[in-house]
């Protein structure tokens, strides 16, 4: 992942974005189409925020989207662990406090970063 260039790194994080900021029932058409469990949604996130540290240089963010990016990772790394296993069924999509607010914080970014939040939701490969 290392050698994606600025516009591949700039395109992961829309798509995590748009991952994290879909309908419930859109995040759920998506975790069937592919065979994946709800984590995944959590899981692109965090490899494109991840990415961003080199991508900065690149093309940088404005601290107001910056924020908004780490809220998000706060968000899900509070949720996340045994104790909070409840919270990534997939019922918990559309009830649970902290998904609502990553939905929320995902559409702010969205906005900001492109001017829309709802986008199609990315394609992936998954390997089994």
């Amino acid at each position: 992942m290392g050698t994606l260039s600025a516009s591949d790194r700039w395109q992961r994080l829309i798509d995590a974005l748009a991952l994290l900021g879909a309908d419930s029932a859109d995040q759920l058409a998506w975790i069937d189409k592919y065979q994946v469990v709800t984590d995944e949604l959590a899981l692109e996130f965090d490899d494109a925020f991840r990415l961003m540290a080199g991508f900065q240089e690149a093309m940088p963010l404005n601290e107001d989207a910056m924020g908004k990016l780490r809220l998000i990772d706060s968000v899900l790394d509070e949720m996340s662990g045994r104790e909070n296993a409840g919270r990534w069924s997939r019922e918990a999509l559309a009830t649970d406090a902290g998904w609502c607010q990553v939905r929320t914080l995902a559409r702010d970014a969205l906005v900001s970063l492109q001017g829309d939040w709802h986008l199609p939701l990315p394609d992936i490969v998954v390997v089994r």
